[in-house]
């Protein structure tokens, strides 16, 4: 991010802010999911959300692997990218202060 102008970072908030929500979008939609067994997550409207996100949580379910039954891999994402959403693009975030101050 050094060199970052402000319209740059302005637009690059621009961009992140919405594809970061989507995607903690998907991954809630992805633990209601887990409540129903019975969904075929590849079928319609399911896969939407399934298609999308099964690549990321099948590589964090080899890190971390369910526990009790309980699958964790969409909330440790949706942890993270609330997290990236914060430092990035959130009111106080890096992106947000390069745009308005110029730093």
């Amino acid at each position: 991010l050094a060199g970052l102008d402000s319209q740059s970072a302005g637009a690059l908030s621009g961009v992140l802010k919405p594809v970061l929500t989507l995607s903690s979008m998907l991954m809630i939609v992805r633990i209601v999911m887990s409540w129903y067994p019975e969904i075929d997550g590849k079928a319609l409207p399911w896969s939407i959300a399934y298609t999308p996100t099964e690549p990321l949580l099948a590589q964090t379910r080899k890190l971390v692997p369910p526990f009790n039954g309980l699958d964790v891999s969409p909330i440790v994402w949706v942890a993270l990218l609330s997290f990236l959403a914060e430092i990035l693009t959130g009111p106080q975030g890096i992106l947000s202060l390069i745009a308005r101050k110029g730093i």
